[in-house]
């Protein structure tokens, strides 16, 4: 599997200025992070990770190959930074992840039986709207 620890190595954050209210700390202090990481130039992804990677993220990319996620969560640039690492590392742990090939089960034949009777009780009801033939 893949040491995160090296990935880590391989993003780059930025500091920057918050938007929305605040006071006085939105206009001096750059507490939001934006966390950069391009995937198509990673050493440590396989070109298969990497695919896998570009599908599950293809809505999140920019054309250069690069994602890009931020934090303003907190008034801290450093809870900010943890906030949006722990982040990154859960979507490519859940974009790595394998999905198990999904086996088809049998209809059982309890089902198909009472399916079967239950169109004949439906079957029986309309037959007795009938006029009788005679």
């Amino acid at each position: 599997m893949i040491n995160f620890e090296d990935l880590l190595s391989e993003v780059s954050y930025k500091a920057v200025r918050s938007s929305g209210a605040g006071g006085q700390n939105v206009n001096k202090v750059a507490t939001k992070v934006v966390l950069q990481f391009n995937i198509e130039e990673s050493q440590i992804l396989s070109e298969e990770h990497k695919e896998r990677l570009r599908e599950f993220f293809k809505t999140r990319l920019d054309k250069n190959g690069i994602l890009t996620l931020n934090s303003s969560e907190s008034r801290s640039q450093f809870r900010n930074k943890t906030l949006v690492t722990q982040r990154f590392l859960e979507l490519l742990e859940e974009g790595l992840k394998e999905e198990k090939e999904r086996i088809p089960t049998k209809t059982p034949r309890a089902v198909k039986q009472k399916r079967l009777k239950n169109k004949k009780i439906q079957s029986d009801k309309k037959a007795n709207r009938k006029k009788p033939d005679v």
